[in-house]
């Protein structure tokens, strides 16, 4: 039991923590809870810190509650932003938890002989309370002035945008689940991403109050980029834990593209590596820097945790068909992912059919040669490949046989510049 706070300091996890609770978790098992509010019908790759940080705290011998917040997500929870969310309607709300519920699954062990996790949504206890009810047993126990000097509200209250009555109630709904949980589950630990801060204590506040309980709060730092930039996303938008929002390979290549300056504490925060084990691709990011292992092995932990084998074998392969590997098992989803970015150009079905098109005219056809004579060329020296093979025939015709599952055919000219061909029917 004594080694989670110290795992999480050595991994740069532990941004802050209430009083005894070092002592508390090397004396005993405890139970501690995270939620997650349903805003969208995914988690992204911020969730991964407290959701890995749950499972940590699991294999370490404590008991897990992930919370789906199903009732709080009606509200909307007012810290880290600098105006109103936008209300959802509560089949939202129960259609994101349905599908947050299945990615929270992953993580943690709910088999476990002596801890197994929870999942909980608080929408069963939230939604049943009566606004007088709730005044009486939960309202009068915590002060306005308490409430207006929490980093949440305060900045809030000093901007143009101001803060509503209903996500200013946020602050005691999330008191009132850890009060709760610790009432009916023994839930003594309350952790999340730092601007948490204001909440959770709120919530120990309450129970000290309410029932004369104590208990504790953990927070984890929120992540950025060695540069300040904020982490997860990219030009796209938000890296998402969800196959159908963020394919594999490109949540493959989120991490292969992490910065040197990042890639050592991305690996300490992200992956179950030990503490030896990333020091040494510490000193082989310093010896080594062009071989890139930290990112490989990072982004090769991450997508497997997350998508699971059989996607990284894909999203591996795919990562190596930018760089003249088989295409072979790819289908035209995956072609359509890895070869978004590059120039393509659309040919009909029927020039690709019987015969087929001349080679040299499909290069001409797709710009990437400027003539025939260029592309004669091109050809006779070796430098044209189709799908990643090389075809060095200048007779050679180009037939729906050569395409992915009769949508793509990929050009290459030279090492890596590349041409997608789209098929019309």
């Amino acid at each position: 039991m004594s080694g989670i706070i110290e795992e999480l300091t050595w991994r740069g996890l532990l941004q802050d923590s209430t009083e005894g609770i070092a002592a508390l978790a090397a004396r005993e098992p405890v139970t501690l809870y995270n939620g997650f509010d349903p805003t969208a019908d995914s988690l992204h790759v911020g969730h991964l810190v407290p959701l890995l940080a749950l499972a940590r705290w699991q294999r370490l011998g404590h008991t897990p509650i992930a919370l789906a917040g199903g009732g709080t997500g009606m509200i909307g929870d007012p810290s880290g932003r600098s105006s109103e969310r936008q209300l959802l309607t509560r089949d939202q709300v129960d259609a994101n938890v349905d599908a947050i519920k299945q990615q929270l699954a992953r993580f943690l062990d709910f088999n476990a002989r002596s801890n197994p996790a929870q999942l909980v949504n608080n929408a069963d206890w939230l939604t049943s309370l009566s606004a007088i009810g709730f005044l009486r047993d939960v309202g009068k126990h915590l002060t306005v002035n308490y409430m207006i000097a929490k980093d949440s509200v305060r900045s809030r209250l000093s901007n143009e945008h101001g803060i509503s009555f209903t996500e200013f109630s946020y602050m005691l709904l999330q008191a009132y689940d850890f009060q709760y949980l610790y009432e009916h589950h023994g839930c003594r630990v309350q952790t999340g991403g730092s601007d948490q801060w204001g909440n959770i204590t709120a919530g120990t506040e309450l129970i000290r109050r309410a029932v004369g309980g104590q208990a504790h709060g953990v927070v984890y730092p929120l992540i950025t980029r060695a540069d300040g930039s904020k982490f997860g996303k990219t030009a796209e938008g938000s890296v998402w834990l969800d196959a159908n929002r963020t394919s594999p390979y490109r949540f493959y290549q989120f991490w292969l593209n992490t910065d040197d300056s990042d890639a050592i504490n991305y690996l300490r925060y992200f992956t179950w590596l030990t503490r030896s084990e990333i020091e040494e691709y510490e000193q082989q990011l310093y010896s080594q820097p062009e071989q890139r292992a930290a990112q490989i092995r990072l982004a090769r932990e991450v997508t497997g945790m997350v998508h699971g084998e059989t996607a990284l074998a894909r999203a591996e392969q795919a990562s190596q068909a930018l760089f003249g590997g088989a295409l072979g098992a790819l289908g035209a989803a995956d072609i359509a992912d890895i070869f978004a970015d590059v120039p393509s150009s659309s040919v009909p079905q029927t020039a690709l059919g019987g015969e087929g098109m001349p080679l040299i005219d499909l290069l001409t056809t797709t710009g990437a040669a400027a003539s025939r004579g260029e592309a004669r060329r091109l050809i006779e020296g070796g430098g044209v490949y189709i799908n990643n093979l090389q075809a060095a025939d200048v007779r050679r015709m180009v037939t729906l046989a050569d395409s992915v599952e009769g949508q793509f055919i990929i050009l290459r000219k030279g090492r890596k510049q590349y041409f997608l061909v789209r098929i019309e029917e």
